[in-house]
């Protein structure tokens, strides 16, 4: 249960959670290539050559599984899946410390959270400020899925520095610019933007910085991306370390080829 709400060859079948097969969005036509990279600024060109392999499949929905740890007073541990689509949505069910259950999501334009615990409700959240916030994290967790920030997509990019970089996410009517801290190579090492959210529970909801540090990156189905890291509120700031609540450890990644098939 992420501090959403408070802030706030062979083939297999994505989730069925009843909404997750509606996240669906067909590949682009074609595979990468350099023709992709035309016009960007270098640091960007760096970044999506180290992050999309000559040739792969531009798709633009992913399956995840992941663990770590959560905090929710305490640190606990969880384990989680994904189905993430940056430009539809994105449905996360996980489950924590073997007791609490349920699911953040942001599909057909509206956030949502529902948690259980031992299978009582523990949770129930919506409304446009759990959706304002659900789409900040939809842009965050593109990382994932770099064949979906493609310009050809509609994505929008500039350098503000030979490693710094920043792309332009419209999500409903939230706009999030999410800026890329990249290392030598063009692999993420970090990344910041700001959030709508109330992540000191008074009530009051507003834009606050949120991002984290990002490493442990794979190449899975021409996809290099972080596998590991951490994220939280207040990210760069003096209060950053109160506000991290999430640490991560992807462990597949399978981005879907057709509606309902992914590739395994």
């Amino acid at each position: 249960m992420r501090r959403d709400a408070r802030p706030a060859g062979c083939t297999a079948r994505l989730p069925d959670h009843g909404v997750g097969a509606g996240l669906f969005e067909a590949p682009e036509p074609g595979g990468f290539a350099a023709g992709d990279l035309a016009g960007l600024p270098e640091p960007v060109q760096r970044y999506l050559r180290t992050a999309i392999a000559p040739g792969t499949a531009l798709t633009q929905t992913v399956r995840l599984r992941m663990r770590g740890h959560i905090k929710v007073g305490r640190w606990l541990p969880f384990h989680a899946e994904q189905t993430l689509s940056p430009h539809r949505g994105f449905l996360w069910h996980a489950r924590v410390a073997g007791v609490i259950a349920g699911s953040d999501r942001y599909v057909d334009g509206v956030g949502a959270m529902r948690w259980s615990l031992l299978g009582l409700p523990l949770l129930r959240a919506a409304g446009p400020d759990v959706t304002r916030s659900a789409a900040g994290r939809l842009a965050g967790e593109t990382i994932w899925l770099p064949t979906a920030v493609l310009p050809r997509t509609g994505a929008r990019w500039t350098a503000q520095g030979p490693d710094q970089v920043t792309v332009t996410h419209h999500l409903g009517a939230t706009t999030t610019e999410v800026t890329y801290q990249l290392d030598a190579a063009g692999h993420i090492t970090a990344l910041a933007f700001d959030r709508w959210g109330d992540p000191d529970s008074t009530g009051a909801w507003g834009w606050h910085r949120f991002g984290g540090d990002l490493s442990g990156h794979r190449t899975l189905h021409g996809l290099t991306v972080p596998t590991t890291g951490r994220v939280g509120w207040h990210y760069g700031t003096s209060r950053w370390n109160t506000g991290e609540f999430f640490r991560f450890q992807v462990t597949s990644l399978d981005p879907v080829v057709a509606a309902g098939l992914s590739t395994a």
